[in-house]
């Protein structure tokens, strides 16, 4: 399976999860310290939206941002959990298909043309379904309404882990991992915030 295919795996089980919650249930509480569902619904959107802006870096070769700020990205998310349940389904769902087809109408040119991520990465605009891919399998795991991990392909879990993986090794936080995934402690270490 494609990581652009993974993509479109990770959005059906974000979109599907979604819709079977009740309007009420997008104020409980998610599995994100402080944030409820409606906040992970939201940030989700958003983070299209703001992927959306990077695909229009590759297709022209203008610069844009992701995010403003750190503080902007916040308070949109903020707001956005503010929406009425029916809003927040009907723009998670358009801003996903929307991105979609909008990278897909990507060139060959586009695809490899740099882009800067919130991060302050620079990746080639092929990376853009993976970035997309990780945000919609592990928020809908956030929304802890019944998605899990054990779904999804083998493959996908693998590229999932590979990654998370990377990031703690860069935070420094490899070797306590490496004594617990090797039965050389007895407890998981604390890691640092969430990826």
């Amino acid at each position: 399976m494609s990581t652009r295919q993974w993509m479109d795996r990770g959005t059906q089980l974000l979109l599907s999860t979604v819709e079977e919650l009740s309007d009420a249930d997008f104020a409980a509480p998610s599995r994100l310290p402080g944030w409820s569902r409606a906040h992970v619904v939201a940030h989700v959107h958003f983070n299209a939206e703001a992927l959306r802006r990077l695909v229009g870096w590759a297709r022209t070769g203008e610069p844009a941002q992701m995010y403003p700020s750190r503080q902007h990205r916040d308070e949109e998310i903020e707001s956005g959990a503010r929406l009425p349940a029916a809003r927040l389904r009907e723009l998670v769902g358009e801003s996903a298909t929307t991105l979609a087809r909008e990278y897909d109408e990507l060139s060959a040119e586009g695809r490899e043309r740099q882009v800067r991520t919130a991060q302050g990465n620079l990746v080639p605009a092929s990376a853009l379904p993976w970035m997309r891919t990780r945000e919609v399998v592990v928020h809908a795991v956030d929304l802890d309404a019944g998605a899990d991990f054990t779904g999804l392909p083998d493959d996908l879990v693998r590229a999932l882990l590979v990654d998370v993986l990377d990031r703690r090794i860069a935070a420094g936080e490899g070797p306590a991992l490496a004594r617990w995934l090797t039965g050389r402690a007895d407890t998981a270490p604390e890691l640092g915030p969430w990826l």
